[in-house]
This record gives C-alpha cells, structure tokens and sequence, in this order.
C-alpha cells in the first residue's frame, strides 16, 4: 500500500513522546510492506513566526516562505526521530519526493510553494505517487458539520463524500477564524483524485495503523 499521511505541526508540536511514538508506527508500516510518505505543518511555531513578520508589515507570500521554512524544520525532527528508517533530505516538490522513495526509506517533507497548506501539499502528493490512502491527522477527531469549537450541537461526521466535505468548508471559510481540519484546496483536490481519505486524531498515533488496516476512525472521505 502506498501511504501519505498528513502530520499537522500542532500535532506535533516539539513534543517528544509523540515524535517518538509516530517514528515507532511509521516504521512498523514500512516493515509491513508499506510505502509511506509524511508531509509535516508548522504548528505553533510557525504561526509566531509569521504573526511577528506581520507586525514588520511582511506581505502574506512573504510570510508563507516563513511557514514553508518551519515545517521543513519539524520534517527534520520526525527525520531525527526515525534515523536511518527516514530518507535523510525533507524534498521539497512532490517530484522529488516521489524520486526518493526509491530509496526504500520514508520520504518526510514539509512546505513547497506559497498559498499551499501542508494539507495541499499531502493531497498533491498522493495524487502524484497514486496512494492507496490519504490520512490526515488532526488536532480534532474528525470533521463536523461545523465548528465544533464554536457550536455546541456540531455533529462528528463518521463519513461523507468530498463533495460534501467542500460545501461545508465553503460554508465555514466565510466566517472569520473558521477552524476546519483540512483547507478548500486540499478537499478539492481529493474530490478530483477519488483517493479513500482519513480525517483522525493525530494526538493518538496509533490510530494510523487502525486506519490503514481499514478500521473505522475519525471520518473517512470516498
């Protein structure tokens, strides 16, 4: 099975247990057989970064380069967490990673180009290598039919088509602070390829490999 699997940075967040408990998951499905590809956010600590260059009147092209460079740096973390498992250099265009998965190695990347969320970047890439899944693993434990955060009576979505998925985020994206697990562009692009999609929560590793071997976590996408 060929795999891309969506880290958001505030999953990670320079947290060690959960570099480490992700570098042991990830090996485990490569030693099953699996090709897996990583595309890792910028958490936190690239929204400060970025929130800082706004206040020197940076332009927002200028301030996706800052967000770019951040996730390339978590990329280099799970790297260092995996060791020799991980292909050494996060790629940085989903050709490159599609070359260094010849390697046999996980491939870990971040950011490529301005205006394309890492969320982008991991539909694109599956797209591009013809993966078997998407998984995307959140900070939430699945999509709702809006703002869980900001609507007590939001509803936990166990599936639902892309098309779906893209009017409730067009419906969200028109609120200011609209706080969605994945961006217009990425559920475009899934809606496009057809690839099964997982939403889950990225806060309990483990659940990749319940997704992978097809249990029913988060809210899947087909």
């Amino acid at each position: 099975m060929i795999l891309v699997l969506s880290i958001g940075g505030s999953v990670l967040d320079h947290d060690r247990d959960r570099l480490s408990g992700y570098a042991g998951v990830l090996r485990d499905l490569v030693s099953s057989n699996h090709t897996v590809f990583v595309v890792v956010g910028g958490g936190a600590t690239a929204r400060d970064y970025i929130g800082m260059a706004r206040t020197f009147d940076a332009d927002e092209a200028f301030c996706d380069l800052i967000g770019i460079a951040v996730t390339r740096l978590n990329a280099r973390l799970l790297i260092a967490a995996l060791g020799s498992s991980a292909y050494p250099v996060p790629p940085e265009t989903q050709e490159d990673a599609s070359v260094a998965a010849l390697s046999g190695r996980i491939v870990v990347m971040g950011g490529t180009i301005p205006g394309h969320t890492t969320d982008a970047v991991a539909a694109i890439l599956a797209e591009y290598v013809h993966a078997d899944i998407l998984i995307d693993a959140t900070s939430t434990d699945g999509i709702y039919t809006k703002d869980p955060k900001k609507y007590p009576d939001a509803v936990k979505l166990d599936e639902l088509s892309p098309a779906r998925l893209v009017e409730i985020i067009a419906a969200e994206e028109m609120k200011a602070g609209a706080n969605l697990p994945l961006d217009m562009l990425a559920a475009k692009i899934i809606e496009r390829s057809g690839i099964p999609t997982v939403v889950l929560d990225g806060r309990e590793p483990g659940q990749v490999v319940d997704a992978v071997n097809g249990a029913r976590v988060g809210t899947c996408l087909r």
